[in-house]
């Protein structure tokens, strides 16, 4: 990718470098324009394990279960293996960019490197806010869920008798924003390890949830529900028409397995990023795939026939009543708890990823008052603090949507899905479009399928868009039943092109460069960002 011989910029950057990453790593980034700021210290598994741990499965099936649990058994397992292949596709298409180009801003760069020259600055733009925007939402949503697991053992606690106010659960989701914060600030150091840990929690409560919730529930005088049942019964508690009820249980992996890009935003952290973070994408996506399918047919397999049960449980998650179903009180109280703690270790890793996104495109002039916001703490293990404090800001601002109703608070989740959505699929398309010549791969290339698997990975991501916007219940829903979600995203997609055209494209030409000159990569793109400055703010 860049030459044998050394570069300037290369040797510049390896220079200011120095006891931050190896010359090999910071020699790449380089190339791409960046000289090299932040620590690395995350090893190919552990940057596997930073979107497996934000995947955290079991947590995220509890999540979302309300999402594929109206279509039937049969949707929560086969809808979630059709959809997590085509997910897998959108790695793969990923994970080939990352591997040639891997950079904190990824998403946004690619799209500015593959885009035609008329377009190249106002999508790069667009795909910056949609990505930061997307991770705003995957947050709140994150620890929302959290919120509600913590209220939900309450509940089992008091059994039943206790609900929470908005007011109580927005009290209780600030807190978590604000010590996940905490946390993702002071836990730098040893950050790695963790995520190595969250590999090994993750993997225990799979393995208990499979083998518990069927001995519990024979041991309690249940029977297992038949597998032709399991697989083969299709239910409806919408209106809307059965098929499309299934259609609709793809949201729960969209959003499930919807992390993966987090290995992107810690390319500047990873060692050897140009493996490591391609292989992150495609181990963490493709385990999700397979122990989803998993955990969703033993989940089929011992909860109530009568759907509605679960789903309109009187304790708020339908998978704390999946497990007090087969385990009792002690038993959904204990698992509830452990999921608890995954979860919190779920927004931990979130928004270290998340932090790192956010100070790449203030680096790059993106953001209002991205000089400030672009800072990197050397006297706190060289962390970007002030670009987390930004980002933790606008989830507690999002989070105000608690205080509406469940119905308003969900469209955090369709957040997330519709602007990440838009984020991964742009620089593929672009890619497609403009970039065949442009591309040169990386250590991890998928060959000859490179183009098909982007070709599918486009019209996957546009189709789950689409579905994103659609209203759960059906096709004639009440205000308090709508989904808000082109609500939201349209204000964000509006409110950022305006802001482009009206002021940004004056002085934003794409991502800038941080180190003096540039190889072949750089130089040979005339329209290359890096010759003018934003306002200071």
């Amino acid at each position: 990718m860049a030459g044998k011989q050394q570069s300037p910029t290369a040797s510049s950057a390896t220079s200011s470098a120095d006891g931050l990453a190896d010359p090999g790593d910071s020699q790449l980034l380089a190339t791409l324009g960046y000289k090299q700021e932040l620590r690395r210290q995350y090893s190919t598994v552990q940057i596997f394990a930073v979107a497996f741990s934000i995947m955290g499965l079991v947590p995220s099936i509890a999540s979302t279960l309300a999402f594929n649990l109206p279509a039937g058994p049969a949707a929560m397992t086969w809808g979630w293996l059709i959809a997590s292949l085509f997910i897998f596709c959108v790695g793969l298409a990923l994970a080939d960019m990352s591997s040639a180009m891997p950079t904190a801003g990824g998403l946004y760069w690619w799209t500015h490197y593959f885009a035609g020259p008329k377009y190249k600055n106002a999508l790069s733009f667009l795909v910056g806010y949609s990505n930061t925007m997307g991770l705003v939402g995957g947050m709140c949503s994150v620890d929302y869920t959290l919120t509600l697991m913590i209220l939900a053992c309450v509940s089992i606690a008091r059994d039943g008798a206790w609900s929470a106010s908005n007011g109580v659960i927005y009290g209780v989701y600030v807190g978590l924003i604000l010590l996940h914060a905490l946390c993702g600030i002071y836990t730098g150091p040893i950050m790695p390890r963790i995520q190595t840990f969250c590999i090994f929690i993750n993997i225990a409560i799979i393995i208990a949830t499979v083998i518990a919730l069927p001995v519990g529930k024979v041991t309690n005088g249940g029977t297992l529900n038949p597998g032709s049942w399991v697989y083969g019964h299709v239910d409806n508690l919408t209106t809307w028409p059965k098929g499309w009820a299934f259609i609709l249980a793809f949201l729960a992996p969209i959003w499930s397995i919807g992390f993966f890009d987090s290995c992107v935003h810690m390319s500047e952290e990873a060692l050897h990023a140009a493996k490591a973070v391609p292989l992150g994408i495609v181990w963490s996506s493709g385990c999700a795939c397979v122990l989803g399918f998993l955990v969703l047919s033993i989940i089929a397999a011992v909860m109530d026939q009568d759907i509605s049960t679960t789903y309109d449980s009187v304790y708020g998650q339908p998978m704390a009543q999946v497990y007090f179903t087969a385990l009792g009180k002690k038993g959904a109280l204990g698992f509830m708890g452990v999921l608890i703690v995954i979860q919190f270790l779920i927004g931990l890793s979130l928004i270290v990823a998340a932090s790192r996104q956010t100070w790449a495109f203030s680096r790059d002039g993106a953001l209002p008052f991205s000089n400030y916001f672009r800072h990197v703490s050397k006297r706190i293990q060289y962390q970007p603090v002030r670009a987390m404090c930004g980002f933790v800001a606008v989830c507690i601002v999002f989070g105000l949507l608690c205080l509406i109703n469940s119905v308003a608070a969900n469209a955090l989740f369709s957040l997330f899905v519709a602007s990440n959505y838009v984020a991964w699929g742009t620089p593929i398309l672009c890619r497609l479009v403009w970039g065949k010549e442009r591309f040169r791969p990386g250590e991890f290339y998928t060959g000859w399928f490179s183009r098909p698997i982007a070709i599918v990975a486009v019209v996957w991501l546009i189709f789950g868009l689409i579905l994103s916007m659609f209203p759960s219940t059906g096709p004639n829903p009440s205000p308090s039943d709508m989904n808000y979600t082109i609500v939201l995203n349209g204000f964000v997609w509006v409110a950022c092109m305006t802001y482009y055209f009206l002021f940004a494209r004056k002085w934003y030409t794409g991502p800038k460069m941080t180190v003096d000159g540039g190889d072949s990569r750089v130089e040979n793109d005339e329209s290359r960002p890096g010759s003018k400055d934003p306002p200071s703010a």
